[in-house]
């Protein structure tokens, strides 16, 4: 009787524990993107290894295999045709005797300078940071930087046997590199975090590396520790501009992580910049350690990873945690004598795109603000609004049931965007979730132009043509189903596009 009574309970808790896992499941595939990539299980952070090569294009990142928190970290992999539509791949680099696989970049080797090649063929180069956590309690010089190759487009890797390529000289933040070619001088250029500045070295092989300067003493925020930075060439009616992405944490404008940029000139020894402002390629809490695809060409293809310090390891799913942002391609633009770092989702996603409904010339103020006609709302979706810029607006989104919302508007008076997700939903895992975040208004035109782009559990808002961006994410209990439009005073909105998308996974 008593080993029938074991069982039995045996049983139930087995039965229990199936349960609570099915639940859990649900729960995480409510809130899992449709159009952006996340991993099917487990820890992610930054975008790593960008690379484009023979129409593919390899997104790796940092992946813990074994959690859904932070821990001993990876080079997770994945793989696109069309930026929206990933393949997750195995593991690309493991953990070794030097330490953890942290954030780096890759690079096609066109002239096989590295040696790395066979048959004739362009390796593939991936400069990354080892981060010995053995030492880190006993010594400052933990984290070196190393590289490994592939001679088959990325799917295996080998670990040069020469590392580390550049030792530590004696700082405890020191890492991050993101290489690139620098024509003019014929060599390579790695952009390197050093503290809360940056650090240029140059090789002629990937192997041997010199310092060259460095650079961010007096310049950009300062509130934390550089990370992730990148050098990118651009060019403007014409003429050859230079631009460094760097990340910081915490010190964003909105709380926590955020990504800052600067827009100058670089020799292939030294980056200058006339820039005296401090400026964010996204002011919203949930965009950090973007950097850029290589080996595209004139076109710069962007992608960060869409959480944030502060709460990252908090958030509400258990199975895998994190994801990243829509892939953005950057472009610059003018406004008076300055110019601008502006973004806009990549063109490949309309593709996805079935318009549902657009109204034309509405009227709106406190009284008069549903929009009927779009009906009950589908994720993932977006919205293209077009209105005057001399009144305030703001678009709820919202659940009947529950009475969740989330705001996106514009205030006048400040002359700014906001995302207000104080009621969104789930918000007590972190103080500072529930923030109204803002993004100030660049353009000086007399009229606004607001795309927002929703999937599961994120929106990411460009505003005029991606001068001003924001990304947030929010956890409703239920979704969203309904939408309105609201004014203080009274706005003349001259259209609304309601569009939604097909999945891509």
């Amino acid at each position: 009787m008593k080993q029938k009574q074991n069982f039995l309970f045996l049983l139930v808790a087995v039965f229990s524990c199936l349960h609570s896992f099915a639940q859990t499941v649900a729960a995480d595939n409510a809130y899992r993107p449709k159009i952006h990539f996340s991993p099917a299980a487990h820890w992610i952070n930054d975008p790593n290894g960008m690379v484009y090569v023979n129409g593919v294009y390899h997104l790796f990142f940092q992946y813990h295999p074994y959690s859904s928190v932070w821990g001993p970290m990876h080079w997770g992999h994945a793989t696109s045709k069309d930026l929206i539509r990933w393949q997750e791949e195995p593991i690309a680099l493991y953990p070794d005797s030097l330490g953890y696989i942290f954030s780096g970049s890759a690079v096609v080797d066109v002239n096989n300078s590295s040696g790395f090649g066979k048959n004739g063929k362009a390796p593939l180069v991936a400069v990354f940071t080892h981060h010995n956590s053995r030492t880190e309690k006993e010594r400052i010089d933990f984290q070196t930087q190393s590289i490994a190759y592939s001679n088959d487009n990325g799917k295996t890797w080998t670990k040069y046997d020469g590392n580390p390529v550049i030792k530590n000289p004696g700082i405890a933040d020191f890492r991050d590199p993101k290489v690139m070619w620098h024509t003019a001088t014929q060599k390579w250029i790695m952009t390197l975090a050093t503290k809360d500045c940056v650090t240029f070295y140059s090789s002629p092989d990937l192997k041997n590396w010199t310092k060259e300067s460095t650079f961010g003493k007096e310049n950009g925020a300062h509130g934390g520790v550089w990370e992730c930075p990148d050098l990118i060439e651009m060019e403007f009616e014409g003429k050859k501009v230079w631009v460094l992405l760097v990340s910081i944490n915490p010190g964003a404008p909105n709380g926590g992580s955020a990504t800052q940029y600067f827009i100058g000139d670089f020799d292939g020894h030294t980056f200058t910049t006339k820039q005296k402002d401090t400026r964010w390629i996204d002011y919203g809490p949930d965009n950090y350690a973007g950097v850029t695809w290589s080996n595209t060409g004139k076109r710069k293809l962007f992608i960060g990873w869409m959480s944030n310090w502060n709460y990252a390891n908090q958030l509400p799913t258990q199975s895998w945690r994190n994801a990243m942002t829509i892939a953005r391609e950057l472009h610059l633009a003018k406004e008076g004598n300055e110019l601008y770092l502006a973004s806009l989702p990549v063109g490949e996603l309309t593709k996805y795109e079935t318009q549902q409904a657009s109204l034309k010339n509405i009227t709106i103020d406190e009284r008069a603000a549903v929009i009927a006609k779009i009906g009950i709302l589908h994720f993932p979706s977006g919205f293209n609004l077009t209105t005057t810029a001399d009144a305030d607006f703001t678009i709820r989104f919202y659940n009947k049931a529950t009475g969740e919302e989330l705001k996106i508007g514009y205030d006048k008076k400040a002359n700014n965007y906001f995302i207000d997700r104080s009621r969104s939903g789930i918000v007590n895992f972190h103080s500072g979730f529930t923030a109204k975040h803002t993004v100030p208004r660049i353009s000086t035109s007399k009229e606004i132009k607001l795309r927002l782009l929703f999937d599961a559990s994120s929106v990411e808002l460009f505003a005029d043509n991606g001068l001003s961006v924001m990304t947030a994410l929010f956890f409703p209990t239920e979704k969203y189903t309904h939408v309105e439009l609201l004014s203080a005073t009274k706005a003349i909105v001259k259209e609304v596009a309601y569009f939604t998308y097909k999945q891509a996974k």
